[in-house]
């Protein structure tokens, strides 16, 4: 089967959740299919480094063009355009995908979300798989449930309504939607009235063999969060952290440190509560030893979709996890079993110091999370499974062609 795979960002390194789908969905594809890539470029990534994954695709690619550059054009037009206007098209993507489809046509064609969807449809006649990391309709709700001035809620209503109108018009032009939690699939399901059943859930996951239990020693006293700051929920979650949470938490461990890994290009660090004991590591190339090192991983997530990888990763690695509900939303964990929850300032500093005190707790809730990763979100049997849904897709449109 040839796979043509659109994303918005080339896969490697593996710095980001969205870049880490990508990556594990394409490798379980090129395992038995032939797969094309074609990504685009956003400004401020980290570079792409095609040598790791240019081995699982036949073809691979990049256009140097930013689907998320503010121009002023595009700042002073945002609210009167009829969608949204990251998902406007560049000629040289549609170019390159016309031209690799006429020199050998395609059977299937995955857009990585709606950003990428245009050149998708630039090829009529063959299975479309839109492939969402998150519902925007959805977060776009939520924004506009946050905001208390008046001016701020008519903009954030706008862009909601927009997002919904284009969302419903667009996932109807797909064989099949998928996204990585059950409240975003609602939410798409909601959209696609009568065809309810095109929308599946493919959960994130991780890699239960590279992220493995004792790849380094555990630092005392010591907190992580791993997530780049120039993603804007992972700024409102470190203001928040940092602001209500960890001063509560050195009021009771003084010598608590906290790691913060990702890249901070382009972030106002000025917002930020930082002094000697918050490290900030910018970008990292390689995760695991960051997060294994800590003694407690936090995710004080506030806003968003979709579903956190990081919290997956510190799962695999053996560091206990303190979330807030929303930073766990999507997955299947359970309070006090392999994850602790608390939205409450006060309560969140409780629960980390628990685990930074409590042993027993700290090992039960390892132990139990790992286990959670195995069964559920290991990204090769992910990866097999829609790898699965997206031949039987294919051999559907051949035999009704037939």
């Amino acid at each position: 089967m040839r796979i043509l795979y659109l994303s918005p960002w080339f896969p490697y390194p593996l710095d980001t959740g969205s870049r880490t789908r990508v990556y594990y969905l394409v490798r379980g594809l090129a395992d038995d299919h032939d797969v094309t890539l074609l990504s685009l470029a956003p400004q401020g990534w980290e570079p792409a480094d095609m040598d790791f994954v240019a081995p699982w695709c036949k073809n691979c690619a990049i256009v140097k063009r930013d689907p998320f550059e503010q121009t002023t054009w595009r700042r002073a037009t945002r609210f009167i355009v009829s969608r949204p206007i990251m998902t406007r098209s560049f000629p040289e993507m549609i170019d390159l995908v016309k031209s690799f489809n006429e020199k050998e046509a395609f059977d299937v064609v995955i857009t990585s979300s709606t950003i990428m969807a245009n050149y998708a449809l630039a090829l009529p006649g063959i299975p479309r798989i839109l492939e969402e990391h998150n519902s925007m309709s959805r977060w776009m709700h939520e924004r506009y449930r946050e905001q208390i001035g008046i001016l701020q809620q008519l903009r954030c209503r706008l862009s909601w309504e927009k997002s919904t109108r284009y969302e419903r018009k667009l996932f109807g032009k797909f064989d099949l939607v998928s996204m990585v939690s059950e409240e975003d699939a609602a939410c798409a399901r909601d959209l696609m009235v009568g065809r309810e059943d095109a929308v599946q859930v493919f959960p994130n996951g991780v890699d239960i063999n590279q992220f493995c239990l004792g790849l380094a020693a555990v630092i005392e006293h010591r907190l992580i969060f791993s997530g780049s700051l120039a993603y804007p929920a992972n700024l409102k979650a470190m203001r928040f952290f940092l602001n209500e949470v960890f001063p509560r938490i050195r009021g009771q461990l003084p010598a608590a440190h906290l790691v913060i890994t990702g890249s901070t290009k382009n972030v106002d660090l000025k917002s930020l509560k930082l002094d000697n004991q918050v490290t900030l590591t910018g970008f990292v190339s390689d995760i695991r030893k960051e997060i294994a090192q800590a003694s407690v991983a936090i995710v004080p997530i506030q806003s968003g979709g979709g579903t956190r990888v990081k919290i997956l990763e510190a799962m695999a690695l053996g560091t206990p996890v303190v979330a807030t509900t929303k930073g766990a939303e999507g997955l299947e964990v359970d309070h006090g079993i392999n994850i602790l929850l608390a939205d409450d300032p006060e309560i969140f500093a409780n629960e980390v110091v628990r685990l930074l005190e409590n042993a027993p707790t700290r090992q039960r809730l390892i132990e139990n999370a790992r286990q959670l990763v195995e069964q559920k979100y290991d990204w090769n049997r992910i990866a097999q499974t829609f790898s699965q849904r997206v031949g039987s897709l294919v051999e559907k449109d051949r035999l009704v062609a037939s």
